[in-house]
């Protein structure tokens, strides 16, 4: 059985449907490719009121068995350097998760194998 990870991904309204779903399909293949299971996708809407999920996923992982959350770029945590620095932090050192960031590693996966 695979260790399971979570992912994590933010999405404008105006974001393009086709281009989430294609996010998410990397995601899901990087997470394969590397070993794991994709165990759930927490994906933030910016404009909703639902709950927010980035802090559904704190919450998930302070009382899961999961220890590893994918994200496709740090922008997707936050657009402030700042933000997304504090964000990593708080997963990785204060919840002890590791956090895999694929930004750029999809493309030379690929160009590697041609």
């Amino acid at each position: 059985m695979r260790p399971l990870m979570y992912g994590y991904m933010r999405l404008a309204a105006s974001d393009d449907p086709d281009e989430n779903a294609a996010i998410e399909g990397e995601l899901r293949r990087y997470t394969l490719s590397e070993g794991f299971e994709l165990e759930r996708l927490f994906i933030e809407r910016l404009g909703a009121s639902d709950e927010s999920a980035f802090f559904a996923l704190v919450d998930a992982l302070k009382t899961a068995e999961v220890k590893h959350v994918i994200v496709p770029s740090l922008w997707h945590f936050a657009r402030l350097p700042g933000l997304q620095a504090a964000m990593r932090d708080h997963i990785e050192r204060e919840i002890g998760a590791r956090l895999w960031v694929i930004q750029g590693k999809i493309t030379q996966q690929r160009s590697t194998a041609s």
